[in-house]
């Protein structure tokens, strides 16, 4: 693809890391993360092939913590729960027990797609007006997330449990063993932990656990390369593996969280002891769309991912986007506008189902998304966009959404030698979350995901804060299923441009053929709200001229995603008959912008497993 070997060309080398990156969009813009630029040394990889399993996550410690399971017999369930632990030593300010998730499972033996909740629930001391000052204006936005405000419920030490009971085959305590052991021999500061800290700075500083344990003594940040050690978070994986993840959610630890949150000086938080004790898993019903010969597989709400990717597709189905070129701007206005109407959608009528009516069907009949596709038929960008009006059987009026949604999350994908599949997106919400740290781990903004409004000229929002009520989320993890049978599973972090990453890529292997690793690292070009984001220092800036000649306001800036995926045919054009054929191998990609890693097991006869890792 010539965006593709232009953009190699364009990248700089010598810039690695960038400074905080801030969106000119009102909501679901902030992205304080700071942004890694694609390597044009990582730019030409290929993907990691294997026969047997495969992982694909953030960090190369977290991928040899689940290699070491799946080397052991376990699930791909089991190997998310050593993962996700290791995560939370070694990327805190992405995910952790402090945070939620969701998760899609493939259970080869049963044949059958689970999606697995384990949203932050906000208290049921919270109301509407929690993140409104006294004359009923939204607070600015980092007056709320930083404190115990903004503290849900955390989700995902629930959710590892969960999966563990249903599809973990390995003792529970060994899953436990190699986050406790890098946590007390102490594991070297990455450089986008390092680049990270010090974007953030005296917001870190707030809390002094957090301050003492991401700086100097002397105040400084760490460093690339300093040895950290988390005894604290050794302590409290030694007790959950003793006494399973009930021992989160009551006894001393739900105290010690319950104190963290209510004691904040300056921004105390409504979670309590109750609010603990009541958190459940919820099974949802997997959102699916038929998309050229595949269904495309996400979450349903009150994630919004997989509702929005569904839409995009589906109002691309019309148009035969394989014989379009990625360098074509018109290409570009297609997939923009269609993610422009999608987006339309989302912010009027997706939140918690369980608190707001949805029209969840409506949103992806067929007829309805071939209507509004008669939007795109133009030559030039949509002037303006406004929500659709699915078939629903209710007549609540809703005003749309001013929800801020952040991007520093995290997504792996994880394949066992049974054929069971886990894709996996899980989150604290902003960069190191609350910035209050206990028992060895941050805790979750993730209220601030709700709109700070709980009505818009009267009338209710539905992404409005209410007690109990889970905030909606953009995490799309996602299996695609080519005659019932998985062909691919991938999902990535970055805030509600999660969205625009996975639809990309989607497109990118389903419709221009790309292998995995080569559509994950393919430029960025997202557009939401009208103006289209391109990512710095790549081909996409090239495009500006010719998306403003369409109509388009342009934005060049980093584009913060971190896409991990595995393609269960290999690296070849994806087709069933690969599989039916006795000779399939599993590809991963990890996404060059971030520090991922992929191990496969088999095809690279590792031995040792780090041996298996890019």
């Amino acid at each position: 693809m010539a965006l593709l070997k232009r953009w190699i060309i364009a990248t700089t080398l010598g810039v690695a890391f960038t400074g905080l990156a801030y969106a000119q969009e009102a909501a679901d813009t902030v992205a304080p993360e700071a942004a890694t630029r694609l390597l044009a040394a990582q730019a030409e990889r290929q993907p990691v092939r294997g026969e047997i399993a495969m992982i694909a996550a953030a960090n190369h410690l977290a991928v040899e913590a689940g290699a070491q399971i799946l080397a052991n017999g376990g699930t791909a369930a089991d190997a998310a729960v050593a993962v996700q632990l290791m995560l939370g030593l070694v990327e805190p300010q992405s995910s952790g027990l402090g945070g939620g998730a969701f998760v899609l499972y493939w259970d080869a033996a049963e044949k059958r797609l689970t999606t697995l909740d384990g949203r932050e629930t906000a208290p049921r001391a919270a109301t509407p007006t929690l993140f409104q000052d006294e004359n009923g204006e939204p607070l600015k936005f980092f007056d709320a997330v930083v404190g115990g405000r903004s503290i849900g419920v955390p989700g995902t030490p629930r959710l590892l449990a969960e999966l563990h009971a249903r599809w973990g085959k390995r003792p529970w305590k060994d899953l436990f063993q190699p986050a406790i052991t890098k946590a007390r021999q102490g594991f070297a500061v990455s450089p986008r932990l390092a680049a990270q800290i010090a974007g953030d700075g005296d917001r870190l500083k707030t809390d002094p656990a957090a301050r003492a344990y991401f700086f100097t003594g002397d105040g400084e940040p760490l460093q690339a390369g300093a040895i950290l050690r988390n005894l604290a978070y050794a302590g409290t994986l030694a007790i959950l593996a003793e006494q399973g993840m009930d021992a989160f959610y009551s006894g001393p630890l739900a105290e010690a969280i319950v104190e963290k949150v209510r004691g904040a000086e300056a921004n105390p938080g409504l979670l309590a002891r109750d609010d603990l004790a009541r958190y459940r898993v919820i099974e949802r019903e997997p959102v699916c769309v038929d998309y050229r010969d595949y269904q495309v597989c996400g979450m349903g709400p009150p994630s919004s991912g997989g509702l929005t990717v569904g839409q995009i597709l589906g109002l691309l189905q019309p148009f035969d986007i394989s014989a379009m070129s990625p360098d074509d701007a018109g290409t570009w206005r297609l997939i923009g506008d269609a993610s422009r109407l999608a987006f339309a959608d989302r912010g009027r009528y997706m939140a918690d189902v369980d608190f707001v009516p949805m029209p969840v069907k409506g949103l992806l009949d067929p007829a309805y998304l071939a209507s509004r596709s008669e939007l795109l038929r133009g030559e030039r960008a949509l002037e303006s966009v406004e929500p659709g009006k699915p078939e629903w059987d209710h007549a609540l009026n809703l005003s749309d959404d001013e929800a801020i949604e952040l991007p520093s999350t995290s997504h792996f994908v994880i394949v066992d030698a049974d054929g069971n599949i886990a894709s996996m997106t899980t989150t604290i919400e902003n960069g190191f979350g609350s910035r209050l740290m206990v028992a060895g781990f941050l805790l979750n903004n993730e209220l601030t995901d709700f709109s700070f409004r709980s009505h818009s000229d009267g009338v209710p929002i539905a992404n409005r804060v209410e007690p109990g009520k889970r905030p909606r989320s953009s995490m799309a993890p996602t299996i695609v299923l080519q005659d019932g049978v998985p062909v691919l599973a991938i999902g990535s972090p970055g805030g509600s441009r999660i969205i625009g990453y996975v639809a990309k890529t989607l497109i990118a292997i389903l419709d221009w053929r790309l292998d995995v690793q080569t559509a994950i690292d393919m430029p960025h070009l997202v557009n939401r709200f009208g103006t289209y984001d391109l990512e710095r220092g790549t081909a996409a800036e090239a495009m500006a001229p010719a998306l403003e000649a369409l109509g388009y306001k342009v934005n060049v800036r980093d584009l913060n995603s971190g896409l991990h995926g595995i393609a269960l045919w290999g690296d070849d054009v994806p087709d069933i008959s690969v599989l039916e054929s006795g000779s399939p191998y599993l590809a991963g990609g990890a996404d060059s912008r971030r520090e991922g890693a992929v191990f496969g097991q088999g095809a690279l006869k590792c031995d040792p497993i780090t041996a298996c890792i890019r």
